[in-house]
């Protein structure tokens, strides 16, 4: 009897350490987790042109949430985006439908020689929340308004990197400038939003989206970009944070 009793208390023991390492555990790995767990959002606007643009006005998409928001349109209104020229006027214009920059400025000259002028943008702003890198379409900041959108074959290189699912879509630019027929203007802008962590090792996820246009010649009107989107790319066997 005395054998059975020190046997079921070492069972006993045993059960209890074990359900103690593992609460421990699960504590420190949740604490690493939140304590190192930061979002970023790194955003670039490109604009090329081979020949000389005047009277410009364009009205960019900036990437926002459904409500309009991101730290993008915050960088644009507070001019922390890096890169924009001291001659520029830049305005953020909220269409109900999209988030805007409306970018006015006498010309746009490309230096002497053969070389494109070339405008970049860009930024690396800090997210107060967790960023939602499985559906930024309805979650977090992407160009819109949002058209057409399908989902297709994600590339070999962002395959390698979680198990993403990727699109195409369309969103809208306005161009309003003069310029000789030939004059070739490209406007590209990126957005990646990362969430980064330290448990162990470093560990992060993300959704990256980009939006391009050429324009051939004056321009007085809205134009089509053209999108792609990857999203639920990276790990996601975090720890669910409680409030």
């Amino acid at each position: 009897m005395d054998k059975i009793i020190r046997v079921s208390l070492g069972l006993l023991l045993v059960i209890l350490i074990a359900s103690v390492s593992v609460f421990s555990y699960q504590a420190f790995v949740e604490r690493a987790y939140r304590t190192s767990l930061s979002g970023t959002y790194s955003y670039t606007c490109t604009i090329t042109t081979d020949s000389p643009l005047s009277n410009v006005t364009l009205f960019i998409p900036v990437p926002a949430d459904l409500s309009g928001n991101s730290p993008v349109v915050a960088g644009f209104s507070a001019r922390d985006i890096a890169g924009i020229p001291d001659d520029w006027e830049v305005m953020l214009y909220d269409t109900g439908k999209a988030t805007m920059v409306k970018v006015t400025t006498p010309a746009i000259t490309p230096p002497s020689g053969t070389r494109p002028a070339t405008i970049r943008m860009s930024a690396d702003l800090a997210s107060d929340t967790v960023i939602d890198t499985r559906d930024p379409l309805n979650n977090s900041a992407l160009f819109r308004p949002v058209g057409e959108i399908s989902q297709i074959p994600c590339d070999p290189g962002t395959v390698l990197r979680g198990s993403p699912a990727c699109y195409r879509y369309v969103t809208s630019l306005y161009a309003d400038y003069d310029a000789a027929p030939g004059a070739m203007v490209n406007i590209t802008e990126t957005l990646v939003g990362r969430n980064t962590w330290y448990i162990f090792e470093p560990g992060s996820n993300e959704y990256e989206t980009a939006v391009s246009l050429q324009m051939r010649g004056e321009q007085h009107g809205w134009s089509t970009m053209s999108g792609t989107l990857a999203d639920h790319i990276g790990m996601y066997d975090t720890p669910r944070l409680t409030a």
